[in-house]
C-alpha cells in the first residue's frame, strides 16, 4: 500500500527585508535562485541560436522540408531512451555537480561542430550526430534544472519561480534568433556555434556558485532502493498511482506532438516558401514568438494566485491551437509576426502552469524521476516533426501548420469534455 503524497519542506532561506518587493520578481529575493535564473539566460541563448542555425543550415544544404523535420526530431529522441535513466541519476547524484558536467559537455560539443563548419568538413551525418548528442545533453539537463527550482525557493514562491525561470528562457528567445539570423547572413553559421559553446560554459560557472545542497539522501524514507532499475520502476509506479500526476503528464503530449514540432522545425520552411523571408526575417519571426512567450510567463509570474488551474490549462491550450490555425493561412509578414506571438504566449502559459502543478504535488525524492517521465513528451517530438515535414513536403507548409492546430484543438476539447477531474483542478 503506497504512502500518501507529502510536499517537501522548502530548504531556501527566508527573504531578507528591503530586497525586491514587486510580486512579479519576488523569487529573485533568494540568492541561489538568482544564480539558477541567471544561468538560464545562457542556456536559452545557446539553445535558440542552435535551433535557428541547424534548421536553416539543413534546409539550405538539402532543400528538403522532410529532412529539416527529421533533423529537428532527432534532437528529441534521447528524451525517450535516456530520459528515464537521467531521472534516476538526478535522484541519486549531486544535482549541482551533475549539471555542471552536462553543461561542459554541451559546450565542447558546440565548439567541435563550429570547427567542422569553419573547416568545410561538415556533412549531413555530422548534423544528425550533433543533434542526437546535444539532445542527450538536454534530456539530462532539463529535469536537472527543473528539480533544482523547488530546492532554492519556498513552496509559496514556486509558481512565481517556475514562471520567472520560463521568462528568463524566453527573454533570450526574443533577441537570440534575430541576432542569430543576422550572424548567419553576415558572418556565417559557424559563428553561432562558437557563441553556443561560450554560453554553455558560462552556465556551468553560474551553477558552481549555488550553495543550496543538491544531493538527495538515499534511505528507505526517501523511496530509494539499492539499484537504479528498482528506482526507475518505483518512479513509474508512483506516476501510475497518482491520478493528477498522470493526467498532467498525458496533457504534455499534445503540444509536443502537434504544436512545437510545427512551429519550431517547420518555421524555416514556412518563412522561406510562404512569407518569402530570408534568414534575418526568420530570426525576427522567431523573436516574435519569444516575445509572446515572455509576455505569457511574465503575466503568469505577476499573478499571486490562480485557483482554477485546470480551466487555465484548457483555455490557454485552446487559444494557442486556434492561433496556429489562423497563422497557417497568413501571407502578410506583420500579421504572421503578431499571430505567432499570441500562439507562443498562450502555449507558454499552458506549459508553465502544467510544470508548476507537477512540481508542487511531487515529493523531492521523486522529482527527478517524475520530471524525466514528464519530459518524455519531448521524445515524441520526432514523430510530430516527421509528420510536420511530410505534410509540408506533400501539401505545403500552410496545410502542415493548419493540421497541427486543428488536431490540437480537437484533442483539447475532447479532454475538456471528458476529464472532470481536470476541469475541477484547483489551487
Amino acid at each position: 500500500m503506497r504512502s500518501p503524497v507529502q510536499t517537501p519542506e522548502p530548504v531556501a532561506a527566508p527573504p531578507r527585508r528591503g530586497r525586491i518587493n514587486i510580486s512579479t520578481f519576488s523569487s529573485l529575493q533568494y540568492r541561489d535562485f538568482r544564480f539558477l535564473w541567471g544561468s538560464t539566460f545562457f542556456t536559452a541563448a545557446g539553445n535558440w541560436v542552435q535551433q535557428l542555425t541547424i534548421g536553416w543550415l539543413v534546409y539550405e544544404l538539402t532543400g528538403s522540408a522532410l529532412l529539416t523535420g527529421i533533423v529537428s526530431g532527432v534532437r528529441a529522441l534521447p528524451f525517450l531512451f535516456a530520459g528515464p535513466v537521467a531521472g534516476v541519476l538526478v535522484d541519486r547524484l549531486d544535482r549541482k555537480k551533475f549539471l555542471i558536467g552536462v553543461e561542459i559537455f554541451l559546450s565542447a560539443l558546440g565548439l567541435g561542430f563550429a570547427i567542422l563548419l569553419t573547416t568545410d568538413h561538415l556533412e549531413i551525418w555530422h548534423i544528425l550526430a550533433f543533434s542526437l548528442l546535444s539532445g542527450l545533453g538536454w534530456a539530462i539537463s532539463n529535469p536537472l534544472r527543473q528539480v533544482m527550482v523547488p530546492a532554492v525557493v519556498p513552496k509559496e514562491a514556486l509558481m512565481n519561480a517556475v514562471a520567472l525561470n520560463s521568462a528568463a528562457f524566453n527573454l533570450t528567445r526574443v533577441a537570440s534568433p534575430a541576432i542569430g539570423g543576422v550572424l548567419i547572413a553576415t558572418l556565417g553559421p559557424a559563428t553561432n556555434f562558437f557563441i553556443q559553446a561560450i554560453a554553455f560554459f558560462l552556465v556551468s560557472v553560474f551553477i558552481w556558485f549555488i550553495r543550496t545542497p543538491m544531493k538527495v539522501r538515499r534511505d528507505e524514507s526517501t523511496g530509494h532502493s539499492a539499484t537504479m532499475s528498482r528506482d526507475m520502476i518505483d518512479g513509474i509506479k508512483y506516476v501510475a498511482q497518482e491520478p493528477t500526476t498522470l493526467a498532467i503528464i498525458v496533457l504534455g503530449l499534445i503540444p509536443s506532438l502537434f504544436m512545437m514540432p510545427f512551429t519550431q522545425s517547420m518555421m524555416p520552411v514556412f518563412a522561406k516558401d510562404v512569407l518569402h523571408a530570408d534568414a534575418k526575417w526568420l530570426g525576427i519571426i522567431l523573436s516574435a514568438a519569444g516575445a509572446g512567450a515572455l509576455l505569457g510567463t511574465i503575466g503568469l509570474a505577476s499573478l499571486k494566485s490562480v485557483h482554477r488551474k485546470g480551466i487555465m490549462l484548457l483555455v490557454s491550450a485552446s487559444i494557442a491551437a486556434v492561433s496556429l490555425m489562423v497563422f497557417s493561412q497568413v501571407t502578410w509578414m506583420f500579421l504572421a509576426i503578431v499571430l505567432i506571438a499570441v500562439q507562443s504566449c498562450f502555449q507558454m502559459v499552458y506549459n508553465a502552469t502544467n510544470n508548476t502543478i507537477l512540481q508542487i504535488i511531487t515529493p523531492d525524492h521523486y522529482r527527478g524521476r517524475v520530471m524525466s517521465i514528464f519530459m518524455l513528451d519531448h521524445g515524441f517530438t520526432p514523430a510530430g516533426a516527421f509528420l510536420a515535414g511530410a505534410l509540408a513536403q506533400a501539401f505545403g507548409a500552410p496545410t502542415s501548420f493548419l493540421f497541427g492546430g486543428t488536431i490540437t484543438l480537437i484533442l483539447v476539447l475532447l479532454l475538456a469534455s471528458k476529464a472532470k477531474r481536470l476541469r475541477e483542478l484547483r489551487e
